[in-house]
């Protein structure tokens, strides 16, 4: 059985440079099932593709473990 990759987007805020975004997508992509993390400190959004449904709780945490703050959008 085949499943459909979920797509879920937060605003993270704080971010001010490219290392910002490494450090989030890195934390980010250790959740178990995520495929792919876009990070983008100019527009603040973080786009979270996975294989399953990821809780919001998970995301958040690990982005505040990078050392900022999220909101789903």
């Amino acid at each position: 059985m085949t499943t459909t990759p979920q797509t879920a987007e937060y605003t993270v805020t704080g971010m001010t440079c490219a290392n910002c975004e490494r450090h989030v997508s890195s934390e980010v992509s250790e959740i178990a099932g995520v495929l792919s993390v876009e990070v983008s400190k100019d527009t603040g959004l973080l786009r979270v593709t996975s294989s399953e449904v990821l809780s919001d709780a998970d995301v958040l945490a690990a982005v505040d473990e990078a050392g900022y703050e999220a909101v789903r959008r």
